[in-house]
This record gives structure tokens, sequence and C-alpha cells, in this order.
């Protein structure tokens, strides 16, 4: 359409800051929730199995600094 306009190229991803904090502090509070699956409704266990996914996804792309 507008040969002559440039386009913007996408740059690198930002590198990330310092950690503030321990990754492995988010898995002990996730996976203590899952003490408590056998008096939850079975609806809600998908939630807490969904915490405990999202802190190990974090925790373990933290120690390749993905």
């Amino acid at each position: 359409m507008y040969p002559n306009v440039p386009r913007p190229v996408p740059g690198p991803p930002p590198a990330p800051g310092p950690q503030q904090t321990d990754p492995r502090a988010g898995i002990d509070e996730a996976v203590a929730g899952l003490d408590e699956l056998n008096t939850l409704p079975l609806a809600e266990h998908v939630d807490r199995f969904e915490a405990v996914h999202s802190e190990l996804t974090v925790a373990l792309s933290s120690i390749d600094k993905v």
C-alpha cells in the first residue's frame, strides 16, 4: 500500500532487572494450597493446580534467566 513508508522493526526484549524475591517462596504457598484439596469442590481444584503451575513456571524461567 505505502511502499516508501518505513515500518518499525522490533528490537530485543528488555533486559530483566535484578530479581527482588526468591522464586521458591511462591511455590511453597501455592503447594500449601493443595493441602486442602479434599475439602474443596472439584471445580476449584483447577485453580489450585494452575496456581502451582504458574509458580513453578516463574521459578524455572528465573533459573535460566529466560
